[in-house]
């Protein structure tokens, strides 16, 4: 996402890019085995909880 872009979200839409920005790379740390299903999932469990996406 090019800066021009980024600054025209609002904050809710920057919250949420952050989030799935981080879940992609947890899912690319597991696909290359630098962590453990149970790592990624307690990873991605508390991603989700700090950061209101439930």
């Amino acid at each position: 996402m090019e800066q021009y872009e980024w600054e025209q979200l609002s904050p809710e839409e920057k919250k949420k890019q952050l989030y799935l920005n981080q879940k992609q790379t947890l899912e690319a740390f597991l696909e290359r085995g630098a962590i453990s299903r149970a790592q990624y999932d307690k990873s991605l469990g508390d991603l989700t909880e700090k950061m209101g996406m439930a």
